[in-house]
């Protein structure tokens, strides 16, 4: 029987990302998905900027930019919402399609030694207070492999949270939306986004040269999740909604989706952990799927390291839980209110009108953007400093190597106490399990998206996900212990 550190069933934009952290970490890991093989579909268009943050902190985000179309507006329910002043180096949406994301994603996991076994669906598994044996389908029959942890990553449908027992509660589809990514006989002048007419709405966005997304969603008609939709359907739906096909031909991808809603009510059981969509489902509205789910996969990715390597007890692996479901629950709110603010009639339209005027306030722009961006995540801690549980800002820094800043010290994604401006020796406080470090920061303050501009802190320790555990404006001040065991627990066996 084969053994590995974490097997990872689903080989989408979460289980790839997982795999790359957790290699990243030196830990063995076996990728298994139950499709033939990749297949160029691509379901996400584009990502947003603290998930571009995401990989920048591990080196994955140039390739993304150079292959990708930046636009500085998003929307809320197809109400433009501009980013453009949001704080960050990526004040902007990022169009591109799922399909490259997971190109990059799979490369790097090659090049750290994570091949993708595909045809191999989890049959069922059984665990102990050792670890999980996973009982591997597929073509080439059974087989088992045996592994600490079990992460399901598998999507909506996911194998593993059925065999887990996991209930998946929430609310039906109301309506119907289809896409087809097609070339255009007939392209439209600009592109444009959730154009309403009728019982609907359409859209007709460029994802890469010569092709376009079209999307058409119904609020009159409810496709059951396991039907099909030819591309002479969609383009008889998108020409009764739109008054034209703009010449739609070649279609590389045509399927439907719809705004049903539901939420893994654990993440979690024993040795067995939910990520991405195979935890949460929701209607697609403002790109947050794939960002929710790489999000998921860079918060479990550390506490699972630290439990294999470091003894790391429940304590810390519950955080996974307790941290990721709350953004999940109000990606399912916002998302829910969309479906609303999106339907058909003069009701709608009104609250629609009020709801554009209202998002052009800055407050309101940033508060609704800034939640599908998840740049105002705020994880529980303990400290009361402003910058404490909040993503640390990606500011210049220079060091004893020379200048750099903040997001590249977290390529190794190891923990880092930060000293800033400070010219005394550090001393040797880490005890090998997190990196420390000196620097000096020219910016007096740092911008915090959701608080505003805080002085410049006097030393920070930082989770390897980018969120900071400890901040303090003392600079003689060290993390108190319950911090630093909190990302490098005493080992315990």
């Amino acid at each position: 029987m084969d053994t590995t550190d974490v097997v990872i069933a689903g080989a989408g934009p979460t289980g790839l990302m997982l795999a790359c952290e957790l290699r990243t970490l030196g830990l063995e890991v076996a990728v298994l998905d139950a499709l033939p093989g990749r297949t160029g579909e691509s379901r996400a268009g584009g990502i947003h900027a603290r998930t571009m943050e995401v990989l920048d902190q591990r080196g994955l985000l140039d390739g993304m930019l150079a292959q990708g179309d930046p636009r500085q507006v998003g929307h809320f329910a197809g109400i433009p919402v501009d980013f453009s002043d949001y704080a960050t180096r990526y004040p902007f949406t990022l169009v591109i399609p799922q399909s490259l994301i997971e190109r990059e994603l799979e490369s790097r996991a090659a090049e750290l030694g994570v091949t993708v076994q595909w045809d191999a669906p989890v049959a069922r598994y059984r665990q102990d207070a050792y670890g999980v044996e996973v009982e591997i389908g597929g073509s080439n029959g059974i087989r088992r492999m045996r592994a600490a942890y079990l992460v399901g990553c598998d999507g909506g449908r996911s194998a593993v949270r059925k065999l887990a027992g996991i209930d998946f509660a929430g609310t039906e589809a109301t309506m119907t939306g289809m896409l087809a990514d097609v070339e255009l006989a007939d392209p439209p002048a600009e592109q444009f986004f959730g154009h309403r007419r009728g019982m609907g709405d359409f859209s007709a966005v460029q994802l890469q040269p010569g092709w376009y997304r079209l999307v058409v969603q119904r609020h009159d008609l409810v496709l059951e999740r396991g039907a099909t939709v030819t591309f002479d359907e969609f383009r008889a739906n998108f020409t009764e909604i739109a008054g034209t096909d703009l010449g739609m031909h070649s279609p590389r991808w045509v399927s439907h989706y719809g705004d049903a809603a539901r939420h893994a009510d654990r993440y979690r059981a024993g040795r067995v952990f939910l990520a991405g969509d195979a935890a949460h489902i929701h209607y697609p509205a403002g790109g947050q799927g794939l960002n929710l789910g790489v999000q998921d996969a860079v918060n479990l990715g550390w506490k699972l390291a630290a439990a294999l390597r470091d003894g790391a007890d429940d304590d810390l692996l519950d955080t996974y839980e307790s941290e990721r479901r709350p953004v999940a629950a109000r990606v399912l709110h916002n998302t829910r209110a969309q479906t609303a603010l999106s339907r058909p009639g003069p009701h709608t339209d009104a609250l629609r009108d009020i709801m554009s005027d209202l998002i052009t306030l800055d407050d309101i722009r940033h508060r609704i953007g800034l939640m599908i961006t998840a740049l105002d995540i705020d994880y529980d801690t303990a400290s009361d400093h402003p910058l404490a549980g909040r993503r640390v800002p990606d500011v210049d820094l220079v060091t004893a190597d020379g200048p750099s800043r903040v997001h590249e010290l977290l390529r190794p994604a190891r923990p880092i106490l930060l000293r800033l401006d400070n010219t005394s020796p550090i001393p040797d406080e880490s005890n090998g399990h997190f990196d420390a470090v000196l620097a000096s920061s020219h910016a007096t303050h740092w911008p915090v998206p959701g608080v505003g501009d805080i002085p410049r802190p006097a030393a920070l320790l930082i989770r390897p996900d980018g969120y900071t555990a400890w901040a303090t404006d003392d600079p003689t001040a060290t993390p108190p212990d319950t911090f630093r065991n909190s990302l490098t627990p005493t080992a315990t066996h």
